[in-house]
């Protein structure tokens, strides 16, 4: 570590841990090779000769896929020493997260690689400066980096086509609960929430968990809200992880948050007070 000097990585984030998020998921076992592609990509922006694909345990078909897509790159000459004969040296090693809910805090992300617990790091210094083994390293999810590809290849402008002037392009939301048809869906910023709900078939509702565990609960009446980063930021809400969660008028809401308080208290890493006794106390309060 102290020989890599001005080394850099890159790290492609696939804990994919907030509750009711799969679209991580999908990408990496429907198209490994595009996620390969997008982090040779960003190597190549950055100066990176080594990336880290961490991906969570949970997910053994993922993990199986990007295994046999990186030999294979390997074998034709796409990733190694010398790829396409262009000169860049760049490589990935895939590495597998042990269920930890922090672990997709990006600077407890870098302490598991390292082989330490996954616990947040003070920042600043932030990742670009220190990151992963003390070198600069520049970290994105799977959803982030999946859309360089279609960038490189047909450009900034028609990325912008799509969506808001604050959120251009298409973004992934994880639709389930009181809907008939719950999966993965692919829509513009401007698009809204009712609209989303009734291409999945949702009937009455009576709330909405926007963003995951983590988000914030949308009543039937706001359900003409836009999912872009604005609109959202407006009313105090996320767009957070893509996670859409809807709730029907017999869905009683308290056992839900008994849930997630449970689930927090659970995956609290325990280094910080707040934290540590809050997540208690809020469980014990609702």
């Amino acid at each position: 570590v102290q020989a890599a000097g001005k080394r850099r990585f890159l790290v492609f984030n696939a804990d994919e841990s907030e509750p009711g998020t799969f679209k991580d998921r999908v990408l990496m076992e429907n198209d490994p090779f595009a996620i390969i592609e997008a982090m040779t990509i960003a190597s190549v922006a950055i100066g990176a000769e080594l990336g880290f694909l961490y991906v969570r345990a949970e997910y053994p078909l993922a993990h199986e896929r990007l295994t046999s897509a990186i030999a294979q790159c390997r074998a034709r000459g796409l990733l190694g020493e010398d790829i396409l004969g262009r000169g860049h040296r760049f490589d990935i090693e895939l590495r597998k997260g042990a269920g930890a809910y922090i672990c997709g805090e990006e600077t407890a992300l870098f302490a598991s690689i390292e082989g330490f617990r996954g616990e947040p790091r003070t920042k600043p210094p932030f990742p670009t400066d220190r990151g992963l083994f003390g070198c600069p390293t520049v970290v994105n999810n799977v959803e982030t980096l999946a859309n360089v590809p279609f960038i490189v290849l047909h450009g900034g402008a028609k990325y912008r086509a799509v969506g808001t002037a604050g959120s251009p392009g298409t973004r992934l939301f994880c639709v389930a609960g009181a809907v008939a048809r719950p999966g993965l869906y692919e829509l513009a910023g401007d698009t809204t929430l009712r609209s989303m709900l009734t291409q999945a078939g949702a009937g009455e509702l009576s709330s909405v968990l926007l963003g995951g565990a983590a988000g914030t609960f949308i009543p039937a009446a706001e359900l003409d809200l836009e999912l872009s980063f604005e609109a959202t930021r407006k009313v105090g809400a996320t767009l957070g992880s893509g996670v859409v969660l809807a709730f029907g008028p017999e869905t009683p809401i308290e056992p839900v948050l008994h849930k997630l308080a449970a689930f927090f208290r659970d995956e609290s890493c325990g280094q910080c007070v707040p934290c540590r006794v809050g997540t208690v106390r809020q469980e014990e309060l609702l």
